[in-house]
């Protein structure tokens, strides 16, 4: 079997740290990805997939991502499904992270660009962008 995704996006929102009762860090955040083609009017859609990070790579993306930062997802495929406080079953897609790599330079530059796993960090590429002109 085999449940590998990679995925390059801009973030939509700052992402959320929470921690579980035992204690372990665990971030949300949701990426902006466009499509690879156009559709009948010549327009490129986006697909809107929310990724979870666990432990230190949670800490790391909450501190250092914001919203409109272009970053790269590796991971897994996870659906899930819960019930609601009305008795209504749901189920959620998600990507869980284990890698992210940074793809550009914060606005103020106080940051640091890189890929983020279990340990390891090294420096991206600078890519110019201005995050006001994210339509989210």
């Amino acid at each position: 079997m085999f449940n590998k995704v990679i995925l390059i996006g801009r973030l939509t929102r700052d992402p959320e740290l929470r921690y579980t009762a035992s204690g372990i860090p665990v971030g949300r955040f949701t990426l902006a990805v466009d499509r690879p083609f156009t559709n009948q009017l010549g327009e490129r859609e986006t697909d809107f997939i929310d990724i979870v990070v666990w432990r230190k790579l949670a800490e790391v993306c909450a501190n250092n991502l914001g919203k409109g930062r272009l970053v790269a997802v590796e991971g897994r495929l996870q659906i899930r499904s819960y019930e609601t406080q009305d008795g209504q079953r749901r189920r959620v897609a998600e990507v869980v992270a284990e890698n992210v790599r940074f793809l550009d330079w914060p606005r103020d530059r106080s940051d640091s660009a890189g890929t983020v796993g279990e340990s390891e960090a090294e420096f991206g590429t600078e890519v110019a962008y201005n995050p006001d002109d994210v339509p989210f």
